[in-house]
């Protein structure tokens, strides 16, 4: 019975020894080879790390990355990722609130560590991959570890700013990737483009996808996404077969005609997430892939990467949005009014929630935040269940289908009326000759801003567009046109660094 993440690693390596597992552009490594190397680490690190504590990462995405990760789990505790880019003051906040023993790095990265003010305790992770491997204290350790011990924590960035720790546990895991895997058909032989950071949850689903099934996981690094013709000859060389990707990244394959240069023509299935799919993007992909199989995913990292699915089945106009699907097994999602009651209604609007085994352990030694959003359902007053509530807000359309509108925060009171930002945004981006719009809510002027990326600038023809289909009091007041949209640390589009450059540049006018 496989009741722990190690289980699965243990069969994998049994079925395919030499299937590779994890490529970048400088290695690649086989499953028993993985194995071998993740035990050695492991060794390593039992007389540092106690169990269920977590081992911080200040590497950049890689093989040794992966073989870092693992090592921590078969050591008994979680793991976390320290992005690279991010700046010094925020990476020792992550690792003051993991109150990790130590941080593992490399030879290229240890400097830098050190520069930003880290002064506690570092293991190179070349020494550790070098450590006899202690079969007997390894053995002491698993026997020790649950299914509910956390596996890995990402931070996400909390709406005071503050980063919040999300914790996942091995059990969480295993109730969501065999079902993932299952549904989309992932097996030995697939090769999975992994395109997002390991900080990122997004990652979960390509690196535990190809522990749980055998397929080969290819590791994109990062300044690839600036390099289009690099990133295709990547994929097509490598032959891949499945992209799990966030949205923003598909976007910049279609918004840099990528896919006219080089068409990876073993891609079979295409699933995103992160945000909402423009319809025009979508078509693009569709135009050069008509052959793969599209999947809109959704969901939060507190629910473990995903919580429901939606295959694209049929055409939509470029003003409709995505449903986002069906819930995964053994996933319960619904909608609650600000009352607190089920949402059932067609053209009803109501929060997302979630139960089941997928939701996550909470934030780490954040009970304030986690008491705030890890809640009881309020319709089930007969026993404990715990519900994560997402903050996002949805509607069930004519077909019965979820159609996520936008978050709670973008929902807006505008000259008396309740406004999703959202909607406007999905009418915005269909107007030809745009490609992206995000619309932000300036509330001293009381103004709705979109800001927009694309050929068209004629504001007013803009807004003779948007009349067709929204009425005048969701017409936006003012137009921001940027040359592209800034991306946060999880590709999402970054809407605080949106305002705030509006902000300074309204500023500086004045001045």
């Amino acid at each position: 019975m496989k009741r722990l993440i190690p289980d699965y690693l243990d069969a994998t390596a049994s079925l395919y020894p030499d299937h590779p597992a994890f490529t970048d552009p400088r290695q690649s490594i086989s499953f028993a080879d993985l194995l071998r190397r993740v035990r050695q680490i492991a060794s390593g690190l039992l007389p540092h790390a106690r169990p269920r504590s977590v081992i911080c990462f200040y590497m950049d995405k890689s093989v040794e990355t992966i073989c870092g990760f693992f090592g921590a789990v078969y050591a008994g505790c979680a793991y976390s990722q320290l992005n690279l880019r991010h700046p010094g003051p925020r990476i020792l906040s992550i690792i003051e609130t993991t109150q990790t023993p130590l941080v593992v790095t490399d030879a290229d990265h240890l400097n830098a560590l050190r520069e930003f003010g880290y002064e506690g305790p570092v293991l190179l992770i070349e020494d550790l991959a070098s450590t006899e491997e202690d079969a007997e204290g390894l053995a002491r350790r698993r026997a020790g570890m649950l299914d509910i011990d956390p596996l890995y924590v990402n931070f996400t960035s909390g709406s005071t700013g503050t980063p919040k720790g999300v914790a996942i546990s091995h059990r969480n895991v295993i109730d969501f990737i065999p079902d993932f895997t299952e549904i989309f058909g992932i097996t030995h032989t697939d090769v999975l483009a992994n395109q997002a950071p390991f900080d990122f949850d997004v990652s979960v689903k390509d690196i535990y996808s190809g522990i749980m099934t055998g397929a080969e996981v290819l590791i994109i690094p990062t300044p690839y996404f600036t390099q289009p013709v690099v990133l295709m000859d990547y994929l097509c060389d490598h032959h891949v077969t499945v992209m799990v990707w966030a949205v923003s990244a598909l976007c910049f394959l279609t918004t840099m005609n990528a896919l006219q240069y080089r068409t990876p023509d073993k891609i079979r299935m295409i699933l995103f997430s992160g945000e909402s799919m423009p319809i025009k993007h979508l078509n693009k992909l569709k135009k050069a892939l008509p052959d793969c199989t599209y999947v809109n995913l959704y969901g939060p990292t507190e629910i473990t990467c995903n919580c429901t699915y939606y295959v694209v089945d049929r055409d939509f106009a470029e003003n409709e949005a995505l449903p986002i699907g069906i819930p995964f097994p053994n996933e319960h999602v619904f909608l609650l009014d600000e009352q607190d009651h089920e949402v059932t209604a067609p053209g009803e609007s109501g929060e997302i929630c979630v139960s089941g085994s997928c939701v996550g352990l909470g934030y780490l030694r954040n009970p304030e935040r986690t008491a705030a959003a890890f809640v009881q359902n309020p319709l089930n007053t007969a026993w404990n269940e715990i519900i994560y509530r997402t903050g996002d807000l949805a509607r069930i359309n004519e077909r019965g289908e979820i159609v996520y509108t936008s978050r709670k925060d973008f929902q807006v009171k505008h000259m008396g009326h309740r406004i999703e930002l959202g909607e406007i945004e999905t009418q915005l981006s269909a107007v030809e000759g745009i490609d992206r719009a995000v619309c932000l809510y300036h509330h001293e002027k009381n103004k709705i801003l979109a800001f927009a990326t694309g050929t068209s600038q004629d504001k007013a023809a803009l807004s003779e567009a948007l009349r067709i289909s929204l009425p005048e009091y969701m017409i936006p007041n003012i137009y921001v046109f940027v040359e592209s949209m800034p991306l946060n640390k999880n590709g999402k589009i970054d809407r605080q660094a949106l305002m705030q450059s509006y902000l300074e540049k309204k500023g500086a006018k004045r001045s």
